[in-house]
């Protein structure tokens, strides 16, 4: 049986993993939109509400990667960002799934499950 030593350092060390990748899927995510873009033969009928896609996703990557920083050194100030960003993502899966868009709600929804999990675990006071 695993001893709460052990419990913590897989959770946090799995948290980092988990939190890395969520900024590493927004980052591929604004390189999407943006070549999504760059290929329309029309123009766009509102640039800037694009550009605040682009802001606000490059902001969540950048706190993302943040907190997987802190969970990383050990620090405790990336966990409550942590948790909500991923609390935050289990409704957006939720709302996918009421839209019947399941090959994105599914996999979102686990992706934000594991990491509120494993950011629960890997905190230690």
């Amino acid at each position: 049986m695993a001893t709460r030593d052990e419990i913590y350092n897989l959770a946090r060390k799995s948290a980092v993993h988990l939190l890395r990748l969520e900024s590493a899927l927004l980052l591929a995510l604004i390189i999407y939109l943006a070549l999504l873009d760059s290929l329309r033969s029309k123009p766009l009928e509102a640039p800037l509400a694009l550009t605040g896609v682009f802001i606000a996703l490059s902001l969540g990557a950048i706190g993302l990667f943040a907190c997987s920083t802190a969970f990383k050194k050990g620090q405790h100030w990336g966990r409550a960002p942590a948790v909500l960003a991923n609390l935050i993502a289990l409704g957006v899966s939720y709302y996918m799934a009421a839209g019947n868009f399941y090959i994105g709600a599914i996999p979102l929804g686990i992706l934000a499950f594991l990491t509120t999990f494993a950011t629960l675990l890997g905190y230690r006071e």
